[in-house]
C-alpha cells in the first residue's frame, strides 16, 4: 500500500468509501446500504453505536452471509489517519469503526449522537465469542507474540464453553512478502472461519484488514489489538473507573511508558487541538457500494 503523509483533517470519505479502500480491493460490487449512521471526527467515520448496536450488526453479517470488518478506533487511529489517507481510507470502507476511546463517544454526544456508549475491543471480543459459542460461530485467532494467539485460544475456550477456536497464526513483526500473505489468507480459508481476530495493533491490522477482505471468506475480520494480550493473561487491564472516565490512557501510559509515551503524549494534545477547530458532525446512512458481497 502507498502511503502519503498528507494532512486529511478534512471532510469524512462519505459516498462509496469502500471503492478506494487500497489497491487490493475486489472489482465486483453490490449495494449496500449502512444501517449506522457515523460521526466525522476529523475525516475518520466514527460509527454512531453503543455495544449492543455493535453485536447485533455483526450477528446480521453473519447471519445473511455477508463480509465485512470492524474497526475499534480511538484517538490513536484518528490522528494517524491525519498522516496516512490510505488507513483513513481503511477506516471509513469498514462496515463498523466503532468508539473505542471515551474522546469518541464524547465526539459523538457533541455532534448529536447521545445513543452512543464505549465499544470496547477487549468487552466486544467477550460479548462476540459468547454469541458464538451459542451460535456455533468459529474463529480464527491472527496475531500477537509467538505462542500469543496459541495460548488466547486455551484461555478463551476455558472461559467461554462451547467455544470453537479453529486456527491460530502468530505473523512476523514484518511485512509479509506476496507469498507469504497468499499463504496466509489459504491458511485461514482452510479453517472454516466465521470470524478472524486479528491482533497486530493499529494501525497495522487497520490496513491489513483492508487489504484482506476481498481474499477472505471468513464473515467477520474484528481488529482487536491489545485484547490478544489482555484475554491471554499477559498484561493487566485498567480499572473500570478508569474506563469510564477517559482515563485509561494515563494507566498503559504508566504500564508500558517506554512503548506509548509517544502515542500519548503528543497525539493527544493535537487531537485537542483540531477538534477544536473541525468540531464533529453526525453524518446519516448512504447508500454504499460494498466490494465484499455477492
Amino acid at each position: 500500500m502507498a502511503h502519503t503523509d498528507a494532512v486529511v483533517t478534512g471532510s469524512f470519505d462519505g459516498a462509496h468509501p469502500r471503492l478506494a479502500a487500497c489497491a487490493h480491493c475486489a472489482s465486483r460490487t453490490a449495494n449496500l446500504t449502512a444501517r449506522h449512521p457515523r460521526v466525522d471526527v476529523l475525516g475518520v467515520g466514527i460509527s454512531a453505536v453503543d455495544p449492543h448496536m455493535a453485536l447485533d450488526e455483526i450477528t446480521r453479517w453473519i447471519e445473511n452471509g455477508e463480509r465485512d470488518y470492524v474497526c475499534v478506533t480511538g484517538v490513536y487511529g484518528v490522528m494517524e489517519s491525519q498522516r496516512d489517507i490510505v488507513l483513513r481510507r481503511a477506516y471509513n470502507a469498514s462496515g463498523l469503526s466503532v468508539p473505542d476511546g471515551m474522546p469518541m463517544v464524547w465526539a459523538g454526544h457533541r455532534a448529536g449522537a447521545h445513543w452512543m456508549r464505549r465499544v470496547y475491543g477487549p468487552d466486544l471480543m467477550l460479548t462476540v465469542l459468547a454469541r458464538a459459542a451459542e451460535r456455533g460461530w468459529s474463529s480464527f485467532l491472527y496475531g500477537g507474540a509467538p505462542g500469543v494467539p496459541e495460548l488466547l485460544g486455551e484461555q478463551l475456550v476455558a472461559r467461554i464453553p462451547g467455544l470453537k477456536i479453529v486456527g491460530a497464526y502468530s505473523p512476523p513483526f514484518r511485512s509479509l512478502t506476496a507469498d507469504e500473505s497468499d499463504a496466509v489468507a489459504a491458511m485461514i480459508n482452510a479453517s472454516g472461519a466465521d470470524l478472524v481476530w486479528v491482533g497486530i495493533g493499529a494501525p497495522k491490522q487497520e490496513l491489513w484488514m483492508a487489504e484482506h477482505r476481498s481474499s477472505l471468506d471468513a464473515h467477520v475480520l474484528i481488529g482487536v489489538g491489545a485484547a490478544f494480550d489482555f484475554h491471554a493473561g499477559l498484561k493487566p487491564q485498567a480499572p473500570q473507573w478508569m474506563q469510564r472516565s477517559g482515563l485509561e490512557w494515563t494507566y498503559r501510559l504508566a504500564t508500558e511508558p517506554r512503548r506509548l509515551w509517544r502515542r500519548y503524549l503528543f497525539n493527544n494534545p493535537a487531537y485537542l487541538g483540531r477538534i477544536a477547530l473541525h468540531p464533529p458532525r453526525l453524518r446519516p446512512p448512504v447508500l454504499q457500494e460494498s466490494p465484499w458481497n455477492a
